[in-house]
């Protein structure tokens, strides 16, 4: 396999679960978390400050500033007067890059869609579920009542959102950003992860063709 898969998540929707067992089933790496890791390894950043502002949108952002910046690698003068939000957005992009570059993986989240949209070898997925499992999911895993748990996935999607909205020029959970959009909550976990296989391995097929 050389294929890259992304994925974007709605919160609750066993995106990350499913990102590992699609990554298991291939035998090859899971970045989420990772990710941070290894951008503050390689950026210099600590990694509490890139956790801090990891998938988290912030209002002063100039968006043409950070594609500039971007272009002209770190040492453009604007990086330095940069807020830190960007500089940890443009750490993330770069690892991201090089990750795909490195070999075939699955990445979850953090735009990488938007990052690797030059990349031929690359799909794009979306996970998402309807509400009642979305919710029972975020009870069971963060131990909270009902109405915590709705309160908890409606904040982290609309944080979701407003970063992928204001770093990707597309439109974060609409089909027509993705190549594949699955809800989880009609197949669930494995049922989602063999549909995606499937889909991976015919887009193989067809490549070579």
């Amino acid at each position: 396999m050389n294929t890259v898969i992304t994925i974007g998540r709605q919160f609750g929707s066993a995106g990350h679960e499913i990102g590992e067992k699609v990554a298991e089933y291939f035998g090859i790496k899971c970045y989420d978390k990772e990710l941070l890791t290894r951008a503050a390894k390689e950026s210099g950043f600590c990694e509490e400050m890139i956790q801090n502002h990891d998938e988290r949108p912030t209002n002063s952002f100039l968006y043409n500033l950070v594609m500039d910046t971007y272009s002209f690698g770190y040492n453009a003068s604007s990086f330095v007067d940069m807020p830190i939000s960007h500089k940890v957005f443009l750490a993330q992009f770069d690892t991201i890059k090089k990750v795909a570059a490195e070999e075939p993986c699955v990445i979850v989240g953090r735009c990488a869609d938007y990052a690797l949209a030059e990349l031929p070898n690359c799909i794009n997925l979306f996970i998402y579920a309807d509400e009642p499992t979305k919710i029972k999911r975020i009870m069971e895993r963060y131990q909270l009542s009902e109405a915590k748990a709705r309160d908890m996935m409606i904040k982290k999607d609309k944080q979701r959102q407003s970063y992928y909205n204001y770093y990707s020029s597309k439109k974060w959970g609409r089909a027509d950003s993705y190549d594949l959009c699955v809800n989880s909550s009609v197949l669930g976990v494995e049922g989602t992860v063999k549909l995606i296989a499937q889909y991976v391995e015919d887009f193989e097929k067809r490549n070579k063709a």
